[in-house]
């Protein structure tokens, strides 16, 4: 058994730490199979806690994934279905810190909210700490319950900064701390229809100072699907005016890769001043410390890099720590899929509180499920991927992938036999029909929309 038992957590109220990380790949981290990463405070959740190896966002973009995470639904459930101006429906989301805040926690959120560039305080929260749509990776201005500010120095330091100093206050009630890095992202701006200038290149993923020749002559580690031209999948074969087919040359390169290793170093310094703090108040024990990220990103396999928005293993993989030792044994590593979704309902069952039903189901045990969905609803940022809107079941050993705009392109994987998904099956194989009919059920389930036979 990897999860501890249920009784132990008996009459307790535990304070809750969550890490919500931009961009961070599964395998990014030593703990999750890296061969030289330097992440010995999340390494160090993985060993006193559990390390769940299939986890995964429903959604892989940043604004819909965000609100799943926050609420325990498919996007197409709780509205924010893409990455443009989401500001109102935002305000109205019915999300895990504002049931704690009315089940009597005192909550936190800091950082990178996303799904609109305003940045006002959302219901839900005692203390408020973000930016305007992206943010800035130097310098940034910071709406501090209201009220503007501008800082000096790197956005995750002063980020950390904000959440020790929330951590310290004297208190006679349980808390919430929501913590959403704007690293690994890019430093770029959105406009408020989604729309972006430049995206990708290695200068705008900025570390800071002190981590800038970190990793300086290390080799990356390229997956077998790097830089491989896709062959069988129509979608991403069309010819696109102003880009290049996509392959090696498309690839992402070195430099952006460790530019990206660096600014999650100074994540994981931060994440170890928090629970320096937990400790020295003798508070560790009884607190939640869940690490996670929005979604993956592509490291140049299929000649991808910036195109996370689709339903390959390396956009859809999040790496996810959970350390509490009265629900989660150390060292564990459950196989179960654990999803974005399932972080609302384990949060509140080990609050002991109320919430409306979700889609998510709670970790404390193995959630049981067979198949997941992803969805993804097409947006205009990037011409590659414009009109490929879909959904897709994962389960044990295949992946379909329904695209909703694009007839006769669809996409079938025995993942068992190809992990790297470079063999697309979809021309009579006979799973396809079970898969469909999965899809359409997962859908039904959840309330959305059936696709399109």
């Amino acid at each position: 058994m990897v999860l501890a038992p249920m009784a132990a957590m008996a009459g307790r109220r535990p304070n809750f730490v969550f890490v919500l990380v931009d961009d961070l790949r599964f395998d990014e981290l030593r703990c999750t199979g890296h061969p030289f990463a330097q992440t010995p405070n999340a390494d160090r959740l993985a060993r006193e806690g559990a390390n769940f190896r299939n986890a995964f966002a429903t959604t892989p973009l940043c604004s819909p994934s965000r609100a799943s995470f926050l609420t325990g639904l498919y996007p197409h459930a709780h509205g924010i279905r893409d990455n443009t101006d989401r500001s109102a429906a935002s305000h109205k989301l019915v999300t895990w810190p504002r049931m704690l805040h009315e089940a009597g926690y005192e909550t936190a959120f800091l950082g990178k909210w996303h799904m609109g560039n305003d940045d006002s305080p959302r219901p839900g929260f005692d203390h408020w700490v973000s930016f305007p749509g992206q943010g800035e990776t130097v310098d940034p201005v910071l709406n501090v319950n209201g009220k503007m500010f501008r800082t000096r120095g790197y956005v995750t330091d002063i980020l950390t900064e904000q959440a020790v100093q929330f951590l310290e206050r004297p208190r006679n009630k349980p808390f919430c701390l929501y913590l959403s890095h704007k690293a690994i992202h890019p430093n770029i701006q959105q406009r408020n229809d989604g729309s972006i200038t430049s995206y990708g290149r290695a200068d705008e993923f900025i570390p800071a100072g002190r981590h800038r020749t970190l990793y300086q002559g290390e080799s990356i580690p390229h997956r077998e699907n790097y830089g491989i031209a896709p062959r069988d999948k129509p979608a991403l074969m069309r010819p696109i005016e102003g880009l290049a087919p996509l392959g090696r040359e498309t690839a992402t390169d070195d430099a952006t890769i460790l530019n990206r290793m660096r600014m999650t170093k100074a994540i994981d310094e931060g994440l170890g001043r928090l629970l320096d703090v937990l400790t020295r108040k003798g508070v560790l024990e009884e607190t939640v410390i869940i690490f996670t990220s929005d979604h993956g990103y592509f490291h140049g396999e299929h000649g991808l890099n910036y195109e996370r928005r689709l339903a390959y293993e390396e956009a859809i993989r999040i790496p996810l720590l959970i350390r509490y030792p009265p629900a989660f044994r150390a060292g564990s590593r459950p196989e179960g899929f654990a999803l974005s979704i399932d972080i609302a309902p384990t949060v509140l069952e080990l609050a002991g509180a109320a919430g409306p039903k979700m889609h998510g189901r709670p970790l404390t045990r193995e959630p049981g499920r067979d198949a997941f969905l992803i969805e993804y609803y097409s947006d205009t940022v990037f011409p590659r991927i414009r009109n490929m809107g879909y959904h897709a079941v994962r389960t044990r050993g295949w992946k379909y992938i329904h695209y909703e705009e694009l007839d006769g392109m669809d996409e079938l994987y025995d993942l068992s036999r190809d992990p790297y998904e470079l063999r697309n099956r979809i021309d009579g194989s006979p799973e396809a029909p079970e898969l469909r009919r999965r899809l359409g059920e997962l859908l039904r389930e959840t309330g959305g929309k059936r696709a399109r036979p």
